[in-house]
């Protein structure tokens, strides 16, 4: 995939933005994607990308994970989503990989996670949302006081944001060969770089 194909992140913020009118979807989506590319970064240090190969990979990850969840709005079934969705992406011709790592991030689909770009977003997908939770419970509402200590110990409380599923977090860290304390922290840092945008920069003190 390349800038010049046309499937830039601008047509998939578009489509995302088409099919979902939900502001917690869409902040969702940016979640996800703050971690997914700053894992994209990491593998394009790893492959020593520069220049215009570095940017299409930069812009798959981010693609991927803006999509992964596009038609969950509208077909959120199992027997729906994400079926629906890369459906719609194979008619409108964006490029395979990333059909498949949207397929794989919902296990229940059975379609194996073989690339960096789909065990990143799978390792990603849970681990945002259950992040962003932990900032929203802070008084401040800042990811910039969230710590991975208090991330797991709010996973074993299993009646806090009891959507997100533990598992799938603790599977995705091992999937892309990191632990889990180191996962969470890389997210964070990620989440923390575009924190305006997820609204997560917090709330003044007015006690000061």
């Amino acid at each position: 995939m390349s800038l010049s194909d046309g499937y830039t992140r601008e047509r998939a913020w578009a489509l995302l933005n088409e099919h979902t009118q939900s502001a917690s979807l869409l902040k969702h989506a940016l979640a996800v994607e703050s971690c997914v590319r700053a894992c994209g970064e990491r593998e394009a240090d790893a492959l020593s990308l520069t220049g215009t190969g570095r940017d299409a990979l930069l812009t798959t990850y981010s693609v991927t994970a803006l999509l992964h969840d596009f038609d969950y709005e509208k077909h959120p079934s199992l027997d729906e989503h994400p079926f629906v969705g890369v459906r719609i992406l194979a008619e409108q011709g964006w490029p395979e990989e990333i059909h498949t790592a949207i397929l794989g991030h919902a296990e229940y689909s059975g379609v194996p996670r073989e690339t960096h770009l789909a065990k990143a977003l799978f390792a990603c997908d849970e681990l945002a949302g259950f992040l962003t939770a932990c900032s929203l419970v802070k008084p401040t509402k800042s990811i910039f006081d969230v710590e991975v200590a208090g991330v797991k110990k709010k996973m074993k409380d299993k009646a806090f944001a009891r959507g997100v599923n533990r598992d799938d977090i603790t599977k995705g860290a091992a999937e892309l060969g990191v632990s889990l304390e180191d996962h969470i922290a890389f997210c964070i840092a990620a989440m923390q770089k575009n924190a305006d945008t997820l609204g997560l920069r917090g709330i003044p003190d007015l006690s000061l």
